[in-house]
């Protein structure tokens, strides 16, 4: 991906969801499409795992971020998740975002607070209460919340399936009327 010298892009970290898993998800995804409720919901081809959400950042800063990551992953080799549990964000009395989560135990947890200590000698805020989650839509209207409750419960310990992380990417992140525009920066192999 070509930029220019002083160009600021909006980046994150991520690992891709496998695309196997997309059919269960969408079916999650139609679940909530019953309760006629007003969501906008994540693209399958925009789905992941967020490791660090970095915002505006300038060209010296990508070199950095990269120098980090592929510091930070040399301590780590491929490893799986098992997407699980159904929730949402911040709480179910005011539901902004609903998610699909891991099983306990995923090394997620460790790679991203490995990540998250390298990241703050740049200068990026540590983050407070990291929770793994995939996005799957965005509430944006309290229309028909007890039945989006209602689907959470639902769907809690939902089983969506494994899948195999063997890479995580620098992602720019382009905002547009239609919703964000992901392009890989850098792919790095675990």
């Amino acid at each position: 991906m070509k930029m220019k010298e002083s160009e600021t892009i909006r980046s994150f970290l991520a690992i891709e969801l496998d695309k196997s898993l997309v059919p269960k998800i969408l079916d999650v995804q139609k679940e909530f499409k019953k309760t006629n409720a007003n969501i906008k919901y994540v693209p399958s081809g925009n789905m992941h795992f967020t490791l660090k959400f970095f915002g505006n950042i300038d060209l010296a800063m990508v070199d950095n971020i990269n120098t980090v990551v592929a510091k930070v992953i040399n301590n780590y080799s491929s490893f799986d998740l098992n997407i699980k549990k159904c929730g949402c964000f911040p709480n179910k009395n005011l539901i902004k975002v609903l998610w699909l989560g891991l099983e306990d135990g995923s090394p997620i947890k460790d790679l991203q607070k490995d990540l998250d200590n390298e990241f703050r000698k740049l200068g990026f805020k540590k983050e407070r209460n990291f929770i793994s989650h995939l996005t799957i839509g965005r509430v944006k209207s309290p229309k028909n919340k007890k039945e989006i409750q209602d689907t959470i419960e639902k769907l809690e310990d939902i089983e969506i399936g494994e899948m195999s992380v063997y890479k995580i990417s620098l992602k720019k992140s382009t905002l547009s009327p239609q919703g964000p525009i992901y392009e890989d920066i850098k792919v790095f192999e675990l």
